[in-house]
C-alpha cells in the first residue's frame, strides 16, 4: 500500500523548479516527486521493464506459444 510522506525544509529553487516541472509535465506536485523518487532509485525503469510481460493481451501470449512451439520440434535423425 503507498505511504505518505512529509518533506521538510525543501530548498526553494528545489521547491520551484518541481513546480515548474509539474506544470510542463501538466501534473501534480505528488506525481512528479513520485516519479522523479522512483527514476533517481530506479524502480521506474525496472517497472517499464516488467510492463511489457503484464500488459499481454491473450492473442499476443497465444502467438508467443505457437512461436515457441514452432521452435521445439526435435529433428529425430539428426538425434540417433
Amino acid at each position: 500500500m503507498p505511504k505518505q510522506l512529509t518533506l521538510r525544509g525543501v530548498p526553494d529553487e528545489v521547491a520551484e523548479r518541481l513546480k515548474a516541472l509539474s506544470r510542463e509535465r501538466n501534473q501534480s506536485m505528488n506525481a512528479t516527486a513520485v516519479e522523479l523518487l522512483a527514476d533517481a532509485l530506479g524502480f521506474s525503469q525496472r517497472r517499464r521493464r516488467l510492463e511489457r510481460y503484464v500488459t499481454w493481451e491473450r492473442a499476443d501470449q497465444e502467438a508467443f506459444d505457437e512461436a515457441l512451439r514452432a521452435q521445439r520440434p526435435v529433428d529425430d535423425p539428426a538425434w540417433r
